[in-house]
């Protein structure tokens, strides 16, 4: 009986110390990561949203405060973002029998490099894109354009997430 518990006992200690850097919320953070910095993201698309820097910039920073126990700093940071918005577009997507679009589509793609200070294999640019597809007849304005904005931006920021700390 002993030599049981004692097996159970070496294989808990095992199990939970080769869980050391994995985090409940998916992080697969280094242990020295201790800081986040997230740059402005300006807006150099050819059409431009006025919201849509700020509100990405934003919410990108709130994902990493809510999603791990980084400090978000404004220099230095353990892991750092930059980049910038690089479309807002609106392009017809399906045609009614009458030739006229009956669909259109909102894509924003942002530019970012990501650069992890402590285990500089991880450093990346990469591109990231999400679409939003809305009745032709609508303006894209005041709650729809809120709508748009919100379940694109949810999305890029997440992808950019599991890119970076999630490795997903």
């Amino acid at each position: 009986m002993k030599k049981f518990n004692f097996t159970i006992l070496i294989l808990l200690v095992f199990t939970a110390q080769s869980c050391g850097i994995y985090s409940f919320t998916g992080t697969n953070l280094h242990p020295d990561v201790k800081t986040v910095q997230i740059d402005y993201f300006p807006n150099n698309a050819v059409l431009i949203e006025p919201v849509l820097s700020q509100e990405f910039t934003l919410r990108l920073q709130d994902l990493f405060l809510q999603q791990t126990n980084l400090d978000l700093v404004k220099s230095g940071g353990d892991l750092q973002f930059e980049g910038e918005i690089t479309g807002y577009k609106i392009n017809p997507m399906t045609a009614t029998a009458q030739q006229t679009a009956a669909q259109n589509r909102l894509t924003v793609t942002v530019n970012v490099r990501f650069y992890n200070n402590k285990v500089e294999e991880d450093n990346f640019e990469q591109t990231f894109s999400h679409f939003y597809d809305f009745d032709a007849n609508a303006q894209l304005t005041g709650g729809l354009l809120d709508d748009a904005l919100n379940e694109i931006l949810e999305r890029i920021t997440q992808d950019i997430f599991n890119a970076s700390v999630a490795k997903w």
